[in-house]
């Protein structure tokens, strides 16, 4: 059986990477802190290269 019934719904796996770099940029510049631009910027290519990576594995698999 296929893993997901629209392979673009991986894309999810992806967004929850997004939300945390979000989250890690709010919650430091709502209190006045130090917020790692370079730490977010990862998180959120992370974000993407996931959901990219699940389309492609749910895409390719076989259709039992």
């Amino acid at each position: 059986m296929h893993p997901l019934r629209h392979p673009r719904n991986a894309a999810l796996v992806g967004i929850l990477f997004i939300a945390i770099a979000a989250i890690y940029w709010f919650v430091p510049s709502f209190g006045n802190g130090y917020v790692d631009i370079a730490g977010l910027t990862m998180l959120a290519a992370l974000g993407i290269a996931m959901a990219v990576m699940a389309y492609v594995l749910v895409a390719g698999s076989p259709r039992e």
